[in-house]
């Protein structure tokens, strides 16, 4: 067969990616200019034959997934993004809060992972949102308890008094676990004012996360693209990223979050091209050299994309979710949880080794 550079070499349609295969092959790190590079060319194929080939490098022929669940315990929100279709004002017929009884219900003993993320309740008090965590700990010690991305954090600092450190330590001792990587939307400034202005500045978003992984809480990382970000936009996203995950070795994971315009006040907006999607999540694979995974994150692409993007890159399916309620309220149309045999079936078809998975990454079960 041989080597990739060779393969590479052989059937590359774009001559410019020649220089970014002898990279990857090597083990070398891409530049700005080679993840510029990546998602200005055509030659979609070879870009997937070099992500795939970076994630068979570090995993085999493997393919994660978890059986976790999504608990969104309001949709009120102090805060109204311009992207975001899920948060309510108080006093919309659609607003709701979860109680204790319903938050623990959508819970079980099988769970490894749960994921709490909502709205900024302009009158929950930080102590209400650290008492959720309590609440799931004590009834289930053994779940992994992810919750509250910076943005909360952000607020909970607000709202306290406290600063984002003694935010984090109080969280750590309530339960939480890790956090998750929403928030982070899009690094720009220039992005941010236009599409999340009321949201956490990218700067307090990455030292948050800083903090975090100082104290010993991981966390996951996010990129929210697909609507008016222009291709240098995403590559100093990632540059960013991989900066921070160099500093702290704090991350577990990286999730490419396709925006979902339908109800929101980017309704406008038209759909990129498939390709774009694919180049997205091979580059974070080629640039994010230091994340030891890389999400296909069904819930915004869609099944059938997402198992297409496990041969660009991904060796995570994510997981089960089971009633996702934030992406769905924006328009996505894939389901709202799945099974294990869903997880299965879908990664063999795609050619690789489904292993279920704790939120740790340690493995449970390999489905040979």
């Amino acid at each position: 067969m041989g080597t990739i550079l060779e393969n590479i070499e052989r059937f590359a349609r774009d001559p410019e990616l020649l220089d970014i295969a002898e990279k990857v092959e090597s083990g070398g790190r891409l530049s700005f200019e080679d993840g510029m590079t990546i998602l200005n060319t055509s030659d979609l194929n070879t870009v997937g034959l070099l992500a795939d080939y970076a994630k068979r490098k570090r995993e085999g022929d493997r393919v994660y997934f978890v059986v976790n669940r999504h608990v969104n315990p309001t949709n009120i929100c102090a805060i109204s993004c311009k992207f975001c279709a899920f948060a309510k004002t108080a006093k919309s017929a659609d607003a709701y809060e979860l109680n204790s009884e319903r938050i623990l219900s959508l819970l079980n003993e099988e769970l490894r992972e749960v994921h709490i993320v909502g709205g900024l309740h302009p009158d929950w008090p930080f102590e209400h949102y650290l008492d959720i965590v309590r609440m799931i700990k004590e009834r289930y010690p053994a779940v992994h308890v992810k919750a509250y991305t910076a943005v909360e954090i952000d607020w909970f600092s607000d709202i306290s008094g406290l600063s984002h450190e003694e935010v984090l330590l109080a969280m750590k001792e309530a339960g939480v676990d890790a956090l998750p990587g929403g928030g982070a939307e899009i690094f720009s400034e220039e992005v941010r004012k236009k599409i999340c202005a009321p949201k956490t500045q990218s700067l307090q978003w990455i030292d948050i996360h800083r903090t975090a992984h100082r104290v010993g809480i991981p966390s996951n990382a996010t990129i929210l693209y697909g609507h008016i970000e222009r291709y240098d936009h995403v590559v100093d996203h990632f540059d960013r990223l991989r900066n921070l995950q160099d500093e702290t070795g704090g991350f577990f994971a990286f999730i490419p979050v396709l925006f979902q315009p339908e109800n929101t006040r980017m309704s406008e907006l038209k759909p990129r091209s498939g390709s774009y999607d694919l180049k997205v999540h091979a580059l974070a694979r080629l640039y994010l050299d230091n994340f030891p995974h890389i999400k296909a994150y069904w819930i915004t692409l869609g099944e059938k994309a997402a198992q297409v993007a496990l041969s660009y890159g991904c060796d995570d399916a994510d997981g089960t979710i089971l009633r996702e309620k934030i992406i769905h309220d924006a328009g996505a149309t894939s389901e709202v949880g799945h099974t294990r045999d869903f997880f299965t079936r879908m990664i063999k078809d795609a050619g690789y080794t489904p292993v279920e998975r704790d939120a740790l990454y340690n493995v449970v079960k390999i489905y040979n």
